[in-house]
């Protein structure tokens, strides 16, 4: 049997995913207006997707101190993400436990969805390892671990209904768009963008495609699986060490000083835009 995600999810290929799991996310409103009044996410979308990776990585393969350390940071950035409901909007909380349930579902949806393409359908027991082991990136925060779906068809059960309710409003396609068609990105970001948008429609349901502008065809879904196709021969023959490297990279973090200079107001290599020391990024 393989070790499910101690096996896979250290896999940088699930980078693949990225778009399609913050999409899924922002569309949920109790995350994406969240995102969307409290976050510099469109203007620093590389930091946004190390926060969250980092989390991820840390979850499952780091140190006690390292959990630690991730788990305060994204307490601290939780902290002033809330709002009350009123006759204009419904309320949000970064710390509600049904809001972590649905970020933690998509991540794992995304990269069960992503391992499949490349490397085939799991036997049963790898799966059912990979599921019990994504429920951690929400157990690690506020959400208590009964409200997990018990098993892979419970889960199946609660994915299928919400999807069935889920559009994306303004809110969510403004912070899409920024996140898509980023305009203060390093050029090497920038450059990226048109496969990672690809990947990100071929991967989405149709109705959030929609939601989201992007162009769909049947042109454009035989070349996304062409690509997929290639992906899965291709990548992994690559060497394990450059395979895993963005999880090295992104633990490797954890153990350095966070020095504060991302909330100084300074400008960020790569984005002439400085940040607002008031807001907090909200990473899932």
């Amino acid at each position: 049997m393989e070790q499910g995600i101690a096996h896979r999810g250290a896999e940088g290929i699930l980078l693949a995913g990225a778009g399609r799991a913050i999409l899924l996310q922002i569309a949920n409103p109790a995350v994406g207006h969240g995102v969307a009044e409290h976050s510099t996410f469109t203007h620093r979308p590389i930091s946004r997707l190390m926060g969250t990776l980092t989390y991820v990585y840390a979850v499952v393969y780091g140190s006690e101190e390292q959990v630690r350390e991730v788990r305060r940071r994204v307490n601290k950035a939780h902290a002033p993400v809330r709002r009350d409901a009123d006759a204009s909007a419904r309320g949000y909380n970064a710390y509600d436990a049904d809001a972590q349930l649905w970020v933690a579902a998509t991540l794992y949806d995304t990269a069960n969805v992503i391992i499949t393409e490349i490397y085939g359908a799991p036997d049963a027991d790898t799966a059912d390892a990979m599921y019990r082991d994504y429920a951690k990136l929400g157990t690690a925060l506020q959400l208590p671990a009964h409200k997990w779906p018990a098993d892979r068809a419970a889960f199946a059960h609660y994915w299928d209904g919400q999807l069935g309710s889920l559009r994306a409003d303004a809110a969510a396609v403004s912070v899409g768009r920024g996140l898509l068609y980023p305009e203060q990105a390093p050029l090497w970001y920038r450059a990226v963008m048109p496969l990672a948008r690809f990947l990100t429609a071929g991967l989405l349901p149709d109705q959030l495609r929609k939601d989201f502008g992007l162009p769909w065809s049947e042109g454009h879904e035989r070349r996304f699986h062409r690509t997929l196709r290639a992906l899965a021969v291709i990548y992994p023959r690559l060497p394990r060490r450059l395979r895993h490297w963005f999880k090295d990279y992104c633990l490797a973090s954890l153990d350095k000083p966070q020095t504060g200079k991302p909330d100084s107001g300074k400008p960020i290599p790569g984005n002439p835009k400085p940040r607002d020391p008031k807001k907090q990024e909200y990473r899932a």
